[in-house]
């Protein structure tokens, strides 16, 4: 990736890229957008760096029986294939390519535009992260790469895609979670609202199962994820007294914070812990926003 892409930042951008990622079904009240071309389905090739790798078979089918009765109403967006004359590679749009050989298509509408890897890339991604049949985690990796490989910040990419920052950042989360709790997110067995109440918890996958097992409701979720877990062997722990310095620095972190601030200096030494309890995942949202400023 050149210098300029990588600093580029909205540049051309993001918000810009948008404007050519659409919905794969045009609602009945727009216009379908007019292809450029209508090009043989053998001189295009789907992007090798297409993020999205899983294009489930029942889909496939689905959206096959609907381009046989309908056709493809909306184009698909490539870009000339590099080194092949004649030839295009997919930006957006793979499912409705594979869907259209199912239904024995020979040509295809596309728009083409001159983009670059890296804006080829992204506009992958986005379109991803539109689509409404995503589930949480694959919507959370998707800003997940927005953010990492191009620098997009959580506030820029909550502007162009017009998603609160909370949302984000919310979704963000969940990509903490172990990767079992993940897979039931992605398998429709959990809920985001369930997974997010895991966040924090100390067992989430042992929950994750209970919340299965007993088909609990997100509030029910998160009053289990907040109950002590009960351990008999290990004796309550003494705590040591602290001196006023120390009380009175973590009453002022506090006070700055809006937050309930502890500091566990080790006695005689150098270093120590500082823990902040929040009360909801909106507060926690306000600490990295404070943190990351």
């Amino acid at each position: 990736m050149s210098r300029n892409q990588k600093q580029r930042g909205l540049g051309r951008g993001l918000s810009a890229l948008m404007a050519d990622v659409t919905t794969e079904e045009t609602p009945s009240t727009q216009s379908p957008r007019r292809a450029d071309l209508v090009v043989p389905v053998e001189k295009i090739t789907p992007n090798p760096e297409q993020p999205r790798r899983q294009f489930t078979e029942e889909q496939l089918n689905d959206l096959a029986a609907s381009i046989r009765e309908k056709g493809v109403i909306q184009p698909l967006i490539v870009r000339p294939k590099p080194g092949a004359d004649g030839e295009y590679e997919i930006v957006a749009g793979e499912r409705r390519w594979r869907a259209s050989q199912m239904a024995q298509l020979h040509e295809l509408p596309v728009i083409v535009r001159e983009y670059s890897d890296t804006e080829a890339l992204e506009v992958a991604i986005i379109e991803n992260i539109q689509r409404a049949d995503l589930n949480a985690i694959e919507e959370a990796a998707g800003y997940r790469d927005l953010m990492n490989r191009f620098g997009h910040t959580q506030e820029k990419v909550s502007e162009a895609l017009g998603k609160s920052r909370s949302h984000i950042a919310n979704l963000l989360r969940l990509l903490n979670l172990p990767d079992e709790v993940q897979d039931f997110v992605r398998d429709g067995k959990l809920s985001a609202g369930h997974a997010r109440t895991l966040v924090t918890a100390d067992n989430p996958v042992e929950l994750a199962r209970q919340i299965i097992a007993k088909g609990l409701s997100v509030r029910a979720a998160e009053a289990l994820a907040k109950s002590p877990k009960p351990n008999a062997s290990r004796p309550p722990r003494q705590k040591a007294e602290k001196d006023a310095d120390t009380r009175a620095l973590e009453g002022d972190l506090s006070a700055a914070l809006g937050m309930n601030v502890q500091i566990d200096h080790a006695a005689g030494g150098e270093s120590g812990t500082v823990s902040v309890r929040y009360a909801s995942l909106d507060d926690l949202d306000t600490l990295c926003g404070k943190l990351s400023s």
